[in-house]
């Protein structure tokens, strides 16, 4: 179920930086930017590889919370031990 959840996060993401990245660069040339008044130095591919993994970070958050806030409150809440194993005062449903 982990994996599907990731999987829930990471792909939208990808795919949205991707978006992003078109669009950005469509009307941006990588080569005219500064940062704090100064040029970048680095290549264009630099550039664009750099900016793909920004907007690709931005996205998984984004993702992220919206899958953490789509959960039920069972999920949130459920207790992942077995009931053998449940530290003392957890109570005997399926939460702690």
């Amino acid at each position: 179920m982990l994996q599907q959840r990731l999987m829930w996060i990471v792909w939208p993401a990808f795919l949205m930086a991707g978006v992003l990245e078109m669009l950005v660069f469509a009307f941006v040339d990588p080569q005219d930017m500064h940062w704090f008044g100064s040029p970048l130095d680095m290549s264009r591919q630099a550039i664009y590889t750099i900016t793909f993994f920004i907007f690709w970070g931005i996205a998984v958050v984004s993702s992220g919370l919206t899958t953490l806030l789509a959960m039920s409150p069972f999920e949130v809440n459920r207790c992942p031990l077995p009931e053998t194993e449940r530290p003392d005062g957890c109570p005997k449903q399926g939460t702690c």
